[in-house]
């Protein structure tokens, strides 16, 4: 089945859309050279909003949840990526440790790591759960409601290797996003694979520095097509909580200033009948439930007051991107999900909630997937922008791709071996 998109399928939205069908030889070639260069993170899920007037990214994960949320279609593609991924990393791959986030609770989460173990067995390896979660002291098999079944046992450090009693793994793969740290089990192991890095935890990762490495990829690729980056890019900004009583927040005020002034001179430039908005989130993440929106900086004090901000005193401000997809009158958020340089599935998080602005991601949000009524997910060249899932999927591949090219940038700054050959 198709998502019931009720987006309008009219207006500048396909004018991009069709930019990029027109160019796709340019566009996969730029992509190649880029990737000659540069080494794509293992894996992502990128967010996407798509406003009708622009489709931009909004939050990069490298530590992506969700993959039991693909459909059955997807998972070729997934497990084709993970064959080359692993291919290209060490290819005499045997074993494959997948550490999961610590407090696995609910069904969801376990039919997360569930779905990844299925990904990588089939790509040919043999692949075992280990946590790092100080609570699990002893193996415990959890039954799924579709008939699967997953085995969590406490990993173990055994000099300078991580692995499982009875199971060495050459590769280990983290879907952990070490929001605490970096814990000592994961240091120094230099004679194994650890995908991905540990500076790809939130103790050293900025969202601000991925935003940066965004415009600078954008500018490039929008150069390339022939359009302005900002159809692509969310205007942001960072900030961080001065020094001096009553002087704190001035940075912060500063920044949305900024933020909001150039997202309406944009709206002014392109006609658009908008009132601008900026969204403030912790610049690493250590405060994910708190996201602030405001339209005014004279709005900061007012969230600060009332306890709305985002505690960590390092803030990113970015330009509030409309949500103006529908999955049956709900609100729809594209996610991308890649693996290696592919795009290799997404959802839409879906919330019944009628304000575009505040976007689907709150409590209570569901997953749909963007599931296609063809079997393939291969462009459709001649259809008509706006009426092709696979063209639209196509758009979305392309934006979730320079997104994972701004994350290589970015994990590149932050490479400690990089930083001593510097």
């Amino acid at each position: 089945m198709v998502p019931h998109l009720i987006t309008a399928l009219t207006g500048p939205i396909n004018e991009l859309e069709q930019r990029m069908l027109d160019a796709m030889p340019a566009i996969e070639r730029w992509f190649r050279l880029e990737w000659m260069e540069h080494t794509p993170p293992f894996y992502t899920s990128v967010d996407l909003r798509n406003a009708g007037f622009k489709l931009a990214p909004v939050d990069t994960s490298l530590f992506p949840h969700g993959w039991h949320n693909l459909t059955p279609e997807m998972l070729p593609l997934a497990v084709q990526a993970a064959m080359a991924a692993i291919e290209k990393i060490c290819p005499e791959a045997r074993n494959l440790l997948i550490i999961p986030e610590n407090g696995l609770r609910g069904p969801g989460d376990l039919a997360d790591v569930a779905q990844l173990q299925r990904i990588f067995n089939l790509a040919g390896l043999n692949v075992r759960v280990g946590s790092i979660d100080p609570e699990v002291k002893k193996t415990a098999g959890f039954d799924l409601p579709d008939g699967a079944s997953v085995q969590v046992e406490p990993a173990l450090r055994l000099r300078k290797r991580v692995g499982l009693k009875n199971f060495d793994p050459c590769t280990i793969l983290l879907n952990n996003e070490l929001a605490a740290g970096a814990p000592g089990i994961l240091e120094e192991l230099y004679e194994q694979y650890l995908l991905p890095p540990l500076q790809a935890g939130w103790t050293v990762r900025r969202r601000s520095r991925h935003f940066q490495s965004y415009e600078e990829v954008g500018k490039r690729f929008g150069k390339m097509l022939g359009i302005d980056h900002w159809l692509i890019h969310p205007i942001s900004a960072s900030a961080e909580a001065a020094k001096g009583k009553g002087k704190e927040l001035e940075q912060l005020r500063a920044a949305v200033d900024t933020v909001i002034s150039k997202v309406r001179r944009k709206y002014k430039e392109y006609g658009i009948n908008e009132k601008p908005f900026a969204v403030i989130k912790a610049d690493d993440a250590s405060d994910e439930a708190g996201v602030a929106l405001l339209r005014d900086a004279r709005d900061v004090e007012v969230l600060a007051a009332e306890g709305r901000l985002p505690q960590s005193g390092h803030w990113l401000v970015q330009e509030g991107v409309l949500t103006q997809e529908r999955v049956h009158e709900a609100v729809a958020e594209p996610v991308v999900y890649t693996m290696d340089r592919y795009v290799v599935g997404g959802v839409y998080r879906v919330h019944a909630q009628p304000d575009t602005a505040e976007g689907a991601r709150v409590h209570g949000a569901c997953y749909v997937p963007l599931a296609f009524e063809h079997s393939t997910h291969l462009p459709q060249p001649g259809v008509r922008p706006g009426a092709s899932a696979p063209n639209r999927f196509y758009m979305y591949g392309v934006v979730a791709r320079l997104a994972m090219l701004a994350a290589s940038y970015e994990l590149e700054a932050t490479d400690p071996e990089m930083q001593e050959l510097a």
